[in-house]
């Protein structure tokens, strides 16, 4: 396991502790929660800590199985510092994107929001990119490749948004997905694929993409399943 992901793992696993300690008490409710209205209240810091919140068992243990599915391959590719950037900020566009979609598309900006799965729908999108032909199993049936998969991701979150928007839909955080997709799709444009193109160009502290890539194709199909996370 790499160490950013390993403590990723350990500051969620802390704050579902709290989430059963406490329970839905004041101080969790405020401060762990994301939504417009809370930011409007100058709650900012809910943006990154929703990020790492889970109430409920089940979400709290897929999140984190796709956190370590996904994330030590893209931590080891481009290295800790820069994952642990790129995933803070996909945390904080995400909850971003949740306050955006639920005030302005949604009518609701008291809508609250928490889970890690806006992060690391960013994380995916950042491995798609670096390991286009990765194999997949989506719905733990479908196999395709990593970039097909992650488009196909995308565009389910699409459809959820715009069935939310006409009164419909399943209660997901789809401006939060989506959020953090784009960060990881724009992470990749402009930071990683420069690096990939000059690394020729003198020492680098960059991860060898061609390296792991020959790993992942040796590996078995990996799988996600699109679910309620």
């Amino acid at each position: 396991m790499s160490p950013v992901v390993l403590a990723f793992l350990m500051i969620n696993g802390a704050v579902f502790a709290l989430w059963i300690w406490l329970g839905q008490s004041p101080f969790m409710l405020d401060n762990f929660l994301v939504s417009a209205d809370a930011l409007r209240a100058g709650r900012w810091w809910t943006l990154l800590a929703s990020e790492f919140s889970h109430l409920l068992f089940i979400h709290f243990f897929l999140n984190m199985y796709v956190l370590a599915t996904f994330g030590p391959i893209v931590e080891k590719t481009i290295g800790s510092r820069r994952f642990l950037g790129f995933y803070l900020a996909a945390a904080i566009v995400a909850s971003l994107g949740h306050a955006a979609v639920s005030a302005f598309l949604l009518g609701h900006p008291e809508l609250p929001a928490l889970g890690a799965s806006g992060a690391i729908s960013g994380v995916i999108l950042l491995f798609a990119f670096l390991y286009p032909e990765a194999r997949l199993l989506l719905l733990g049936i479908i196999p395709m490749p990593a970039l097909v998969g992650a488009a196909v991701f995308v565009g389910l979150d699409v459809v959820g948004l715009v069935a939310q928007t006409e009164g419909g839909g399943l209660p997901i955080g789809h401006g939060a997905h989506l959020g953090g997709a784009l960060t990881g799709t724009l992470y990749y444009l402009l930071v990683i694929r420069p690096l990939l193109v000059h690394r020729s160009t003198g020492p680098t502290d960059f991860g060898d993409v061609a390296t792991w890539r020959r790993r992942i194709e040796e590996q078995h199909l990996l799988e996600i399943r699109k679910r309620d996370w």
